[in-house]
């Protein structure tokens, strides 16, 4: 038995195939696993990336069955011409939107073909055997729940910020969707106790004013240090001219960090995780995880704060894994 993973990116499409493995217990027939999953290992047996076809439906679909079946077949579970892989192999797939519990089509994908398509069903149908879908924000935050950083924890908050802002819960290893499938969409919710000056806020793309997104975004960062400097620089090179004392990149990150504070202060007053872990671009910027802390606790209520930030073990990864972990 293997998990395939497949990431669906814009420009590349990943996959991969992981051992199905339980350190504690290798009698385990269905490797359900105890204590909260921390026990799960999965070995990495095949990894495989292609481009990803631009404004295609169809080709893309192709794609991803033609990579499901060369995954199969580097990992041992499919011989020769043979296209069935019967119970051998679970299949789950990442992508940046989600599926619409109303119609069950997709939606919110910046691979915008795909929008508004029965994706699961399609693939379901030339794949021949049933899949999972979920976002790109769940998929990191399961993986990173499962045999991560966050693997000895019951609630984790997984957290990208990138070109974006998103975000995942997972709870005892299963994934919270959410009646409208939108548990975790933090970056969707305005700036918490806003100042005079951060009013009515930046526009987003969603149509109000003011989102977390507009304030924390990698764009986000380099717009506000533009504003106040008039020189537009990207997060990594801010994030150097901060470690080396520039004073202008110091009070940049200064704002961000309060901002970042109070965003995720409002989480968790209402989620209280064990763990939030931060992905995506600015995951990389390592003062992040020492000064928010140090921060979020004014904005926080409670007497004591146990919540951890942590940066991803599995880093880019964590998509095309957490989607092999969709099956569980």
């Amino acid at each position: 038995m293997i998990r395939i993973g497949i990431d669906l990116g814009g420009t590349k499409i990943e996959g991969i195939a992981l051992s199905d493995n339980d350190v504690a217990d290798n009698t385990t027939a269905d490797n359900d696993v105890a204590d909260n999953g921390n026990d799960v290992t999965g070995e990495e047996i095949y990894r495989h990336r292609i481009d990803t076809p631009q404004d295609d439906y169809q080709a893309t679909l192709q794609s991803i069955v033609d990579l499901v079946r060369k995954i199969e077949k580097n990992s041992g579970v499919i011989e020769g011409d043979n296209t069935d892989s019967g119970e051998t192999s679970s299949i789950g797939i990442c992508t940046p939107g989600s599926l619409s519990p109303a119609t069950g089509l997709m939606r919110n994908s910046n691979s915008v073909c795909m929008n508004g398509k029965p994706v699961l069903d399609d693939l379901q149908n030339l794949l021949h055997k049933k899949i999972r879908i979920a976002n790109d924000a769940n998929c990191f935050a399961l993986s990173e729940a499962t045999d991560g950083s966050a693997s000895n924890a019951s609630v984790v908050f997984g957290v990208i910020i990138g070109t974006g802002t998103g975000a995942g819960i997972v709870v005892d290893n299963k994934i919270l969707v959410g009646p409208n499938a939108i548990a975790g969409e933090w970056g969707h919710n305005p700036l918490p106790w806003p100042q005079d000056s951060e009013l009515p806020g930046p526009e987003c793309y969603c149509g109000k004013n003011g989102c977390i997104e507009t304030w924390l975004s990698g764009p986000a960062i380099k717009r506000d240090h533009e504003i106040y400097n008039n020189e537009y620089i990207d997060a990594q090179t801010l994030d150097n001219k901060a470690r080396f004392g520039d004073f202008d990149a110091i009070e940049t990150f200064q704002r961000y960090e309060d901002r970042m504070a109070r965003s995720l202060a409002h989480v968790i007053n209402i989620l209280d995780p064990d763990v939030i872990v931060l992905g995506g671009g600015m995951g990389n910027v390592k003062r992040l995880y020492e000064n928010v802390p140090k921060i979020w606790g004014r904005y926080i209520f409670s007497d004591v704060l146990n919540t951890r930030l942590v940066a991803p073990k599995h880093g880019d990864s964590s998509g095309v894994r957490g989607a092999a972990w969709l099956w569980r």
